[in-house]
């Protein structure tokens, strides 16, 4: 806990995550990394110099075969920690899988999902939503960028979603994956499991593997391509093109 209290305070510091007056809602989907970014912040908040409320939102998203016994553990575990639940019932499954029976489902689950939370935490007060995504997240984003779009990119730190004025957050931002998983472990932290078809069967999947096996093929790779992505400095990556022809390059008259 120590340590990943030590990074998110850390992040929150160096982004100006949050102030006094922040009514922070937090998105608990079940699994390890919401439910540790859950533990954390609400520890965190015991000792923090700025003064800030918590709600923990979940997205029902319609599944059936979710596990009703380890929805009342987390719902318990909130109420352990202070920290009150709200469980937002939808149809985001039936929607994708029976409705429209999309074969690359989870780009637009993820929108509809933001969506529910962004709904959710403006009808509970919250300014502000706080988001589980991890250093190991923000290498899977950029390679899921850089190898199936194009670009060089991944998500920020600290943003603000102009259609509802709420500041998406992500503490974890230098924690790894390992540590949360780590901390779940200790704490006995209830997790639910996700019984969607695809869970583990995607893209982000396919990046998360790529970087794992270049991180066992080249010594400290992961450490070094996040040191790379934390960097400010961006020397030789091209500005739009210029329209011009260096006297060198044309063809001789």
């Amino acid at each position: 806990m120590q340590r990943l209290l030590s990074l998110t305070r850390k992040a929150i510091n160096d982004y100006n995550m949050i102030s006094d007056g922040d009514k922070i809602a937090v998105g608990v989907s079940g699994g390890k990394d919401s439910t540790a970014l859950l533990a954390v912040l609400a520890a965190y908040k015991k000792f923090a110099p700025e003064k800030f409320g918590l709600v923990a939102i979940n997205i029902d998203l319609g599944f059936s075969d979710t596990n009703k016994s380890e929805v009342e553990k987390l719902c318990a575990y909130c109420e352990s920690v202070d920290v009150p639940l709200v469980i937002e019932h939808t149809q985001i499954a039936q929607i994708i899988f029976d409705e429209r029976k999309e074969k690359s489902p989870c780009s637009l689950c993820s929108k509809m999902r933001r969506g529910a939370l962004n709904s959710a935490a403006i009808a509970h007060g919250c300014n502000k939503l706080a988001l589980a995504h991890h250093a190991d997240d923000i290498l899977d984003t950029f390679f899921l960028s850089l190898l199936h779009e194009g670009r060089l990119s991944t998500f920020m730190p600290v943003s603000v979603m102009d259609r509802t004025g709420i500041t998406l957050i992500r503490p974890f931002i230098y924690a790894e994956e390992k540590y949360l998983a780590g901390l779940c472990r200790r704490y006995d932290l209830p997790i639910v499991h996700n019984p969607c078809p695809v869970d583990k069967h995607t893209r982000r999947e396919d990046m998360k593997n790529l970087v794992e096996e270049l991180d066992s093929r080249f010594k400290d790779a992961k450490k070094l391509m996040l040191s790379a992505l934390y960097n400010p400095d961006r020397n030789n990556l091209w500005d739009k093109c210029v329209n011009y022809v260096r006297k060198d390059m044309r063809d001789d008259e």
